[in-house]
């Protein structure tokens, strides 16, 4: 079997060298003296050629599942304390769910109903967010959705969305960098039956593979860095891939599927093959393209995803790199952005013979595509600072009002010369322009997050459906961790038409049974709040 070339769109590899080399070189004039910013613009760091491939790709577990008799699937996660190997010399203390780092990966079919039990076994409270989840903004996990120490979290809701690889992850207001930066962190893989259909490589862990890519830092004790850093946050020099270090995945088929997942929380990461070859994108966060885009290179800022389909030989063995990036900023930001790094990431071990996995088709199912005309509102969104609108984060405050059914243009700005970029909570959106211009191939999917350029305006589209709560808000960001959690977030309810927006929790810690809370429908909301999980009774 090959990799069909013929109707994969082309895309043009980013002349990421003579971007940076331009953008240096007029920043550096406007300076008028490099060595005076040296100390603020560390040298770019690189482990290309340097990493020992000495350890096998960890394959993140399938949580169990079981189905009960009114068919909803139901899962548990524990998020628990432990120790980790990183080679370090030392044990590193790290958290995960059901485990020392990271978590299972869950699996749900779309249309299934699914239940999480969300136990919470740490010393402070967490979150569990469903990032890139369509559901009721009850059970979506965020800062006003906190577990506390002994409760358990049960959201509920029905999988209604294309097939996708969304991913999971503490959301507390001033704490996520330093939970996620912990290990706190795990995939979910939707499918549906355009997706089964479609041929591609299906068998986790064999030929559809699970790739978190996280960075890290350590002490002389082996401690990992959860906070500080430069203004975007820490930047680790050593990555993990689904926690391992200098990982390898045998492989043992003529086409592997690589579900990318930036898991960082303020590393951008540009992945390309240590050959230059080239690589079919077939999905960015909400799902398949239109059709596969040939590409040789993919970039991923914090949250979001990409699949890649790699066409291997028998016996070769290649490296999946991160390359040095335009991230569009100026000198002062290059070196504290990263964007100068580079990295082995991954190294590829094809076996002596290999199987066939399947074929690239020519296209997938189109992509509805929601136009301008039906837009009833537009939107801006600034960003400086740590701020968005010359706002911080207020969790009593709603900043935006949706009605149910609307179709809305988000035009999202990055007003300085430093990394940023958007996430929305709830929705898929489509990105009708970059800049004025339309955007490339890989982006003209479905998003939930997306890198934002310095001083480009980025118009969004999206539609808000089914769920609907005047007291209850989504979240919208930036997903550099360290930005988010210094209050670079918003809070959008949904409402029905004419409907007021009522009073958000004011606190973050959000305790309960939600008795007496009615959905958008109308009656008991599905799920529950956080409940004891030891409750003590009390004799008088």
């Amino acid at each position: 079997m090959t990799i069909e070339t013929t109707p994969v769109t082309p895309r043009r590899r980013k002349a990421t060298v003579a971007a940076t080399s331009a953008v240096l070189a007029v920043a550096v004039g406007l300076v008028g003296s490099l060595a005076a910013c040296s100390a603020f613009n560390p040298p770019p760091m690189s482990t290309i050629g340097e990493v020992d491939f000495a350890s096998p790709l960890a394959i993140p577990p399938l949580a169990e599942s079981t189905v009960d008799g009114s068919g909803v699937r139901h899962f548990s996660l524990t998020a628990q304390a432990g120790q980790s190997d990183f080679g370090q010399g030392h044990a590193t203390a790290t958290r995960g769910f059901n485990g020392a780092y990271l978590g299972p990966t869950l699996v749900a079919e779309r249309g299934e109903e699914v239940a999480v039990d969300v136990r919470n076994t740490l010393d402070e409270p967490t979150t569990v967010h469903w990032h890139g989840m369509h559901l009721p903004a009850a059970m979506d996990g965020g800062p006003h959705q906190m577990v506390a120490p002994g409760e358990i979290w049960t959201p509920r809701w029905t999988v209604d969305q294309p097939a996708a690889t969304l991913w999971y992850h503490p959301h507390p207001h001033g704490e996520t960098e330093k939970q996620v930066r912990q290990g706190m962190a795990g995939m979910f893989i939707l499918h549906d039956d355009a997706e089964r259909s479609a041929g591609l490589p299906a068998e986790y862990g064999v030929d559809d593979i699970p790739v978190i890519v996280q960075d890290a830092s350590f002490d002389a004790d082996a401690r990992l860095q959860l906070t500080g850093g430069p203004f975007v946050g820490v930047l680790g020099d050593t990555l993990l891939v689904n926690g391992t270090v200098g990982p390898y995945l045998d492989v043992t088929t003529d086409v592997v599927r690589l579900r990318l997942l930036n898991a960082s929380s303020a590393r951008s990461y540009d992945f390309a093959f240590s050959d230059s070859r080239d690589f079919a994108i077939i999905a960015s966060d909400g799902g398949l393209l239109d059709a596969p885009v040939r590409a040789s290179d993919v970039q991923l800022s914090p949250g979001e995803r990409a699949e890649i389909l790699v066409r291997m030989s028998p016996g070769e063995d290649i490296v999946l790199r991160s390359l040095e990036q335009d991230l569009g900023g100026v000198v002062g930001f290059v070196g504290p952005s990263g964007a100068g790094d580079s990295f082995d990431v991954l190294q590829l071990r094809a076996a002596d013979v290999l199987r066939q996995a399947g074929t690239i088709p020519a296209a997938f199912v189109p992509i509805e595509r929601l136009s301008e005309a039906d837009a009833t509102a537009e939107r801006s969104f600034t960003l400086d600072g740590t701020q968005i609108n010359q706002r911080e984060m207020d969790l009593g405050r709603i900043d935006e009002v949706v009605e149910v059914g609307s179709t809305e243009i988000w035009t999202v700005t990055n007003n300085m010369a430093a990394p940023h970029n958007f996430h929305v909570h709830d929705v898929q959106f489509q990105i009708l322009t970059i800049g004025g211009s339309v955007p490339p191939a890989e982006l003209a999917g479905w998003k939930d997050t997306v890198y934002l350029r310095p001083n480009t305006a980025y118009r969004l589209i999206m539609r808000f459906e089914d769920y609907t709560d005047p007291d209850m808000p989504y979240m919208y960001h930036c997903h550099l961790l360290r930005h988010e959690d210094a209050g670079m977030m918003g809070q959008f309810v949904v409402v029905e038409p004419g409907q007021s927006p009522g009073t958000p929790p004011g606190s973050s810690h959000h305790s309960g049974d939600g008795a007496g809370d009615e959905d958008a429908r109308g009656g008991a909301r599905e799920g529950y709040g956080p409940r004891d999980e030891n409750p003590q009774s009390h004799e008088h």
